[in-house]
């Protein structure tokens, strides 16, 4: 079976797990210049260029997947998050992108393939699947940067489109399964990556499945671009992404209407993964495991979500709160898109005022 039908077999029999922060795990390393750095001999300094670990410092983005497999992750994400060449300009290191794409995929790849195969030594069939995860980058193709000229972009469309692209053959070279387009806070950003995922599909000659995981702005509802969860819905379903969902934004307990609308509406699975809560005024997250696993539990309860994970400040232990709170619980059963026809004559209101 390809990747979508085997995320989609395995979605049908329970809530799968997905796996939880990796920014706020790499602090806890407390790392100095000279390990993100490496031999690499860049001019700009590295110092929380996170992405970059996958060719300097492999054993922590590893260390960190297999502490959320033995979690009970059944998909993992690549630490790529800011691995693009606008991203990387802060850093000096554009002509590295390939390479942490590649590099970190492979990371998560033997960690995916190492687990399912001693579950199969065992006699459990339980496949682990690896998300190349894309970040939105720092710019966006909605608003002007300059409040004094609002018709500004610091980019356009295609060339966010081939940044994503660049990103996206190296995340799937490197072994991943599926196109995770995460924090969406601009709709026309996402649609840049949802366009570049489907022409490297075509090129590969065959289906290459998208994620996709809008973070809200405000507790109205929307992101940055002004979209409600219906709106950004109904303007990337012509993707048929595998997974649509809600990430980062805010802690489980603000996120609950958002998980409801959007699962009344989405044909396909819902996969959420918030923050641990609020942050505290440090900038910290003090949301015990068990009270995320109590507020999502809850979600699962309603038959709301097929796949669950965390965000920032999310750990290990969040993730295996959770997946213990949710075994046994039936996943959220996926309508016909028949049954969401009689919202056909609304999408052009919803697109209008989204």
């Amino acid at each position: 079976m390809t990747p979508r039908e085997t995320l989609l077999a395995e979605a049908a029999k329970r809530i799968l797990i997905t796996d939880g922060a990796f920014g706020t795990e790499i602090q806890n390393w407390k790392l100095a210049e000279a390990d993100y750095a490496g031999s690499l001999g860049l001019s700009h300094d590295q110092k929380g260029n996170n992405d970059i670990l996958a060719i300097t410092k492999p054993e922590v983005p590893a260390t960190i997947t297999r502490a959320y497999l033995d979690a009970g992750s059944d998909i993992v994400s690549t630490n790529t998050f800011s691995a693009n060449i606008i991203s990387q300009a802060d850093y000096g290191a554009e002509h590295l992108v390939r390479q942490i794409n590649v590099e970190s995929a492979k990371i998560a790849r033997k960690l995916a393939d190492e687990y399912a195969a001693k579950d199969a030594e065992n006699g459990i069939s339980r496949p682990r699947f690896v998300a190349g995860a894309i970040g939105p980058t720092n710019k966006t193709l909605s608003l002007s940067p300059d409040v004094n000229d609002p018709g500004y972009r610091e980019i356009d469309f295609d060339y966010l489109k081939d940044v994503y692209r660049d990103q996206i053959d190296a995340l799937v070279e490197g072994g991943a399964d599926f196109i995770l387009i995460e924090t969406v806070f601009d709709t026309l950003n996402a649609k840049a990556g949802v366009m570049a995922a489907i022409e490297a599909g075509e090129a590969l000659g065959r289906d290459l499945p998208i994620m996709l995981s809008m973070t809200l702005t405000d507790l109205s509802g929307r992101n940055l671009s002004g979209h409600t969860v219906e709106a950004f819905w109904h303007a990337v379903r012509h993707a048929r992404p595998v997974t649509i969902g809600l990430n980062c934004s805010f802690g489980a307990e603000q996120l609950r209407p958002h998980v409801k609308t959007l699962s009344a509406i989405a044909d396909t699975l819902i996969m959420v993964y918030p923050n641990a809560g609020l942050p505290n005024e440090l900038g910290a997250y003090d949301e015990m495991p068990e009270t995320t696993a109590g507020l999502v539990k809850e979600w699962a309860e309603a038959g709301q979500v097929n796949i669950l994970g965390g965000c920032c400040g999310s750990t290990p232990a969040h993730i295996k709160a959770i997946a213990d709170a949710v075994a046994g619980l039936p996943p959220r059963a996926i309508a016909h898109p028949e049954v969401r026809t009689r919202l056909a004559g609304l999408e052009p209101f919803i697109m209008a005022v989204g």
